[in-house]
């Protein structure tokens, strides 16, 4: 009879590879409740009373059927995420990924697998995982002397989503899936870790690949730096790097901005360095569109007011006054020797000739004293085009006279001949 089970498990978990979703659908749900039912009635006999008993290599057998090397399974992992609400299930899950990721990746040779790792991805980022041990209540299998389980420990619990996650990040990883870790990591990941510093090398490397995966690492950086102490070397020569076009323009932007505006906001920050990335946003701010412009002049005029040594780029009377005669180097990549100080803001001067009327309102600000009160941002970050569109459809425009005559007749001259026998009437 043992025999007969074990080749009936053996070929559900074939049948969760099938073609037909029903067919895979049906074969999850029947393995699910087999660990339910082996949980209650153990195949081997406990040998002490007391212990613990949970079946791990069946519930083993339907995370491997859920990650699968070679096809998607992300609806077939949508709907065992109903059993991931158990304690006890999550627990044994997350234990099992790291087991499978260990044994995989080193067949693999660390070579990438989309279809796997992308699975792997569906199955973990969802969990939700307690804030306390009082919340560890859920469990499918029903133990006597449940306070002396491991499982409902949330140390454990930290522990094996901890271990998870840095066995599926310390392998290469597709650059698509790399950006949905580093969106989720700052609130879905380190608050829950035993230990977030450990994150460090996975953080400094994804900072270091640029583009788009670089502005979303600042996010974990951000709070590695000011929860748990992070030195990084040259941050902020890594930070003023990243100031390109492309700032203006990819969706990440308000997340962007509103870490750039945490990072600048000390006052201890040198003269130089605040000039540098107030000259490179305002350069950038060229060619940036109306929504963008909109956002990024009241940010550069809150710099000048955290730090108004600054403020020498706005009132410098013969200082350059186009791109020819700046002293300011864009391409040095080093913000102390990019001369931004001896420089002046005729950028954000041209903008005042924007053709957008909002934005040449703004750049006007800066031929006026700046108040003391920084401005708010937080509600243009997210700022679009269709949003500045329907601002201006909706706005009421004032009736005005297009003739000074009335017309009369059909050329609407005075004594026309036409208007003896025509009639606009």
């Amino acid at each position: 009879m043992r025999h007969r089970y074990n080749d009936c498990v053996g070929w559900l978990g074939e049948l969760m590879g099938h073609g037909s979703f029903q067919v895979k659908e049906l074969s999850l749900c029947t393995l699910m409740k087999f660990v339910e039912l082996e949980a209650e009635y153990p195949l081997v006999k406990v040998e002490w009373k007391g212990s613990f008993t949970f079946p791990r290599e069946l519930l083993k057998v339907v995370v491997d059927g859920l990650i699968p090397l070679n096809e998607d399974a992300s609806l077939l992992i949508s709907r065992f995420q109903e059993y991931m609400e158990y304690d006890d299930i999550r627990y044994f899950v997350m234990k099992a990924v790291t087991e499978s990721i260990g044994q995989v990746m080193q067949k693999t040779k660390e070579r990438p697998l989309p279809f796997y790792q992308q699975n792997i991805f569906s199955l973990i980022s969802p969990i939700n995982m307690p804030n306390k041990e009082l919340d560890l209540v859920k469990f499918m299998v029903k133990q006597d002397n449940r306070e002396e389980w491991k499982v409902s420990k949330l140390q454990a619990h930290k522990q094996a989503f901890e271990r998870m996650w840095l066995s599926f990040l310390k392998h290469k990883l597709p650059t698509g899936l790399y950006k949905k870790v580093l969106v989720i990591l700052h609130d879905s990941i380190l608050p829950y870790m035993n230990e977030p510093t450990l994150m460090i090398d996975f953080l400094t490397v994804a900072y270091g690949i640029g583009g788009a995966i670089s502005l979303l690492a600042l996010n974990g950086l951000f709070i590695l730096i000011h929860q748990h102490n992070l030195e990084y070397p040259d941050f902020y020569k890594k930070l003023y790097s990243l100031l390109d076009p492309s700032i203006y323009h990819v969706k990440y932007r308000a997340r962007f901005f509103h870490l750039l505006d945490l990072f600048l906001s000390s006052s201890h920050l040198p003269a130089y360095l605040v000039a540098a990335f107030i000259k490179r946003l305002s350069r950038l701010a060229l060619t940036a569109p109306p929504e963008a412009l909109l956002m990024v002049i009241p940010f550069i005029c809150n710099l000048f007011r955290r730090h108004p040594a600054c403020k020498v780029l706005v009132h410098r009377p013969n200082g350059p006054g186009d791109l020819s005669e700046d002293p300011y180097i864009m391409e040095q990549e080093e913000p102390s020797e990019s001369r931004a100080l001896e420089s002046s803001l005729w950028e954000l001067q041209s903008l005042q000739n924007h053709y957008h009327p909002d934005v040449a309102k703004a750049a006007a600000i800066l031929n006026l004293s700046l108040s003391e009160i920084e401005d708010d941002i937080s509600g243009l970050l997210e700022l679009s085009a269709s949003e500045l569109f329907d601002k201006e459809v909706k706005k009421s425009a004032a009736t005005v006279p297009l003739e000074f005559e009335q017309v009369r007749g059909l050329f609407g001259k005075k004594n026309d001949i036409f208007a003896e026998h025509f009639s606009l009437d």
